[in-house]
């Protein structure tokens, strides 16, 4: 049996297409995504037996990211520039195992909400992704 891996060292990481490298986003507390979908199409018709409904499979949603971050300036402006931006933003999760598995997936900033409170000032940022991420063993030079 494997041994678990610890998220210490797990890497949340934006394609800059202007230094054509991948840059960390910093103070990430936690990643919970992609959480992705399929939905499914009834296919019962009335003279299904056994008593089940049957299914076909449809269409798969990539789901959405969701980041819990400590507030730093630089990080919420660059992602608060892309919730503004109505181009599809690259972006990819590097985990800390052995093989440095990593996903890489397309999506909109869709929620920058700032948590202001007696504690550390804290942004949960939210991406939905569009199309199909992908897992890759090492992370890759370049998106795609």
């Amino acid at each position: 049996m494997p041994d678990p891996v610890s998220g210490i060292g797990a890497q949340f990481r934006r394609w800059n297409s202007g230094t054509g490298a991948w840059e960390k986003i910093s103070l990430i507390t936690k990643i919970v995504g992609p959480d992705s979908k399929r939905d499914t199409l009834d296919t019962t018709s009335l003279d299904t037996t056994g008593g089940y409904r049957t299914f076909l499979g449809g269409l798969r949603d990539g789901g959405s990211v969701k980041l819990s971050m400590q507030f730093s300036r630089d990080t919420w402006e660059t992602m608060r520039a892309d919730f503004e931006s109505d181009t599809l933003q690259n972006y990819e999760i590097v985990l800390p195992d052995a093989d440095n598995t990593s996903r890489e997936f397309q999506g909109f900033v869709t929620e920058v909400p700032l948590n202001i409170d007696e504690k550390i000032i804290t942004a949960d940022v939210t991406i939905k992704i569009s199309g199909q991420p992908t897992v890759n063993s090492g992370s890759g030079p370049s998106p795609g």
